[in-house]
């Protein structure tokens, strides 16, 4: 490691960048028991769009940061994209599409916006690294199961005490940003949005 006021050498962030890219690639090298999150966002979203739904995204913590920056794209795509709790968040209805991510499983806030979207006709995808133990699952029209490490299993036996380059739910946020630059790019061959379209939705108020 540098010392303190000392930048890390070039071949030292080379070496640490590959490790943090192969370990997110692993990430969608593993097996799942469902469709593969790309296939299912990909999916849900284009049906959204056919029927003229509205996209709403939210997550806490990172995972949120990580879903405002595909709710952004999604807007520069041309959809109507939504974070909640936006001060101009429209109401949810049954044309309209929820994704809300839990990586560990599940959150008070998740459960309860999911429940709110399905009570009120919604489809609801739930991103999340725990199919099969998380509270939010039972709210979801369809899970995607995002194989990564989470808080939830952060701690390898042996090594508590140990600095891991990937912490608690690094590898999980890390995940979510690849895969929804992936999302952006297969939907933006299927809606037919050129480069000139897209850049031209981005804000000027800069």
């Amino acid at each position: 490691m540098a010392k303190p006021g000392q930048e890390p050498s070039t071949s030292k962030s080379a070496t640490y960048a590959a490790q943090i890219c192969h370990h997110l690639t692993t990430v969608f090298t593993s097996p799942t028991a469902t469709p593969p999150p790309l296939t299912i966002l990909l999916e849900e979203i284009s049906a959204a769009s056919r029927r003229g739904g509205k996209i709403f995204v939210y997550g806490v913590g990172r995972e949120g940061l990580m879903l405002k920056a595909l709710c952004m794209r999604l807007f520069h795509l041309g959809l109507s994209a939504h974070c909640v709790f936006d001060m101009t968040t429209p109401p949810i209805s049954s044309p309209d599409l929820l994704i809300a991510s839990a990586g560990p499983g599940g959150f008070s806030t998740v459960d309860a916006i999911c429940g709110v979207a399905r009570s009120s006709g919604a489809r609801v995808v739930l991103l999340t690294a725990q199919p099969e133990t998380g509270s939010s699952v039972k709210f979801a029209s369809v899970v995607a199961h995002i194989p990564a490490q989470t808080m939830a299993d952060d701690r390898v036996e042996g090594n508590e005490s140990g600095r891991a380059l990937l912490p608690m739910g690094s590898v999980y946020e890390g995940a979510l940003f690849v895969l929804f630059e992936m999302v952006v790019y297969e939907l933006g061959g299927l809606l037919g949005r050129s480069p000139e379209e897209i850049r031209a939705r981005h804000t000027n108020l800069e």
